[in-house]
């Protein structure tokens, strides 16, 4: 660590990202607030502590492991006394009043954070553009998005601004924007690292274990630490100190969904398939022991993964219809401020309304079913913690295609339970990045894990990242 070791100051450290993102975001537009001069101060601070203590510097360095360190975070995780909108028009004027927990966390651990980061109204997208804030766009080609919805700090990250950030996720949104931009970002465990402090929040049982907080960096070998500040008590539940070599490892993987549910889902991308075969080939050279998995058990993927979202109570809505409206005067309200938002004469987001309908017609499914698939959500739980176990990880898309062009498509929904699925079953999962493909796009896949098993993840992540070197920066035609 170059700041324990007197190579670097913090404010040096901290003034050099502060260059790196105005550098790059008036192209990126993934900030929406920052706190420039108050990072400043306090890395002056950090410098004098350093100096101060003489010898005693490694001691300083193991109370707080993140001394000095610059942090971006996620508009929706709480930061105190900045913007706290959350893409949101209605919001427009919300400032945090505290820090969120986790924010808290890291800060103790003496992170300076920077800013706070782009995300869609509300987190409810899975593309990071917004009527107050305008457009986030992806380091890799400003055409595409960064993904959602931590969408700014896929784009920070991915373009070099950001040495991690705190990201959040209840159905992709840490891993969405790490395919996109190309860098490393973990799902922990369903309830490890709690979301209080988030917008939007629910006191619903189910959302405090589908939403979980965690780490987006360029490096793999960050996130175990991370995580383990991120979790605080709870990352006693990870074992993640434990020894673990990888041939202790059992890797499963596939291409995709299979059956039914494959033919029916968009196919894959043959580059992100053959990044999978690739890390599988390399595993093997290592002799620890694959095998191809049989995912017949995912056929009702989709429906699953929805109706989880379909089933959470006290969660806000983006439009509220007020409580005479009933239920079905809320539905007819959404769908009115749709048809405006597609004519471009609503003031809230066409993606965060087209959520707002899912959920107020239970994913257009009929109640019985609802409950059909949290049965089936709960054996499909059972049945992949017994086939991981203690040492197995599954190789699997993250998602079926790289960073799309920007502009909305019902079929930005098609798909999203490769990503939705695991916050439902509640399982732990790492996107990996494995190179650039042929239109210069970041591609990569997920390991994923029984629960509890994060450090399992983060193993092969690091590995995986040492053999093909991980995230790439953009080309010299972007910042």
């Amino acid at each position: 660590m170059r700041l324990c070791t007197r190579q670097i100051t913090a404010v040096e450290l901290v003034g050099a990202y502060i260059e790196r993102i105005k550098d790059v975001n008036s192209r990126l537009n993934a900030v929406v607030s920052d706190r420039f001069e108050q990072a400043l101060r306090e890395a002056a601070t950090v410098d004098e502590r350093i100096y101060e203590c003489g010898d005693d510097v490694a001691q300083l360095f193991e109370r707080q492991p993140l001394l000095g360190m610059p942090v971006t975070v996620k508009e929706s995780c709480a930061l105190a006394n900045m913007s706290f909108t959350v893409g949101s028009l209605s919001r427009s004027e919300q400032k945090a009043t505290e820090d969120g927990v986790v924010v808290a966390r890291i800060r103790a651990a003496g992170a300076i954070p920077l800013l706070v980061s782009a995300t869609p109204e509300y987190c409810y997208s899975t593309n990071t553009d917004t009527l107050l804030n305008g457009r986030c766009v992806n380091p890799f080609d400003f055409e595409r998005t960064p993904g959602g919805s931590s969408g700014g700090e896929g784009a920070l990250n991915g373009a070099g601004a950001s040495l991690f950030g705190i990201g959040s996720d209840i159905a992709g949104s840490i891993r969405i924007p790490s395919l996109f931009c190309g860098i490393f970002g973990h799902k922990p465990t369903g309830g490890v690292v709690t979301p209080a402090g988030h917008f939007p929040d629910s006191s619903d049982a189910d959302f405090q274990r589908y939403l979980v907080l965690g780490p987006m960096s360029r490096f793999a070998v960050d996130l175990s630490q991370l995580l383990e500040l991120m979790a605080g008590e709870q990352a006693a539940q990870l074992r993640l100190h434990e020894p673990l070599q990888l041939k202790q490892l059992q890797v499963h993987y596939a291409l995709g969904f299979e059956g039914l549910n494959g033919w029916m889902h968009q196919d894959v991308e043959q580059e992100i398939k053959t990044s999978i075969l690739k890390a599988v080939k390399h595993l093997q050279k290592l002799e620890v022991p694959v095998q191809r998995a049989n995912l017949r058990s995912f056929n009702n993927s989709l429906e699953i993964a929805l109706s989880g979202i379909a089933r959470l109570g006290h969660m806000p809505f983006v439009l509220d219809a007020g409580p005479a409206a009933g239920a079905e005067g809320k539905v007819l309200e959404t769908l009115k401020q749709l048809i405006r938002s597609l004519c471009g004469k609503s003031s809230y987001n066409t993606n965060s309304l087209i959520f707002d309908l899912m959920r107020r017609c239970n994913a257009f499914m009929p109640a019985p079913r609802l409950e059909q698939y949290r049965r089936e959500a709960v054996a499909l739980t059972r049945e992949l913690t017994q086939l991981l176990g203690e040492n197995g990880v599954l190789l699997f898309p993250t998602m079926h295609a790289p960073a799309p062009k920007h502009g909305w498509t019902p079929l930005q929904l098609w798909g999203v339970d490769y990503t939705l699925l695991l916050n439902v079953l509640g399982l732990p999962a790492t996107h990996v990045p494995m190179g650039i493909n042929g239109k210069g796009l970041p591609i990569g896949f997920s390991v994923i894990a029984a629960p509890y098993q994060d450090r399992l993840c983060l193993r092969v992540a690091v590995e995986l990242e040492r053999a093909f070197s991980g995230w790439q920066p953009p080309t010299s035609k972007q910042p």
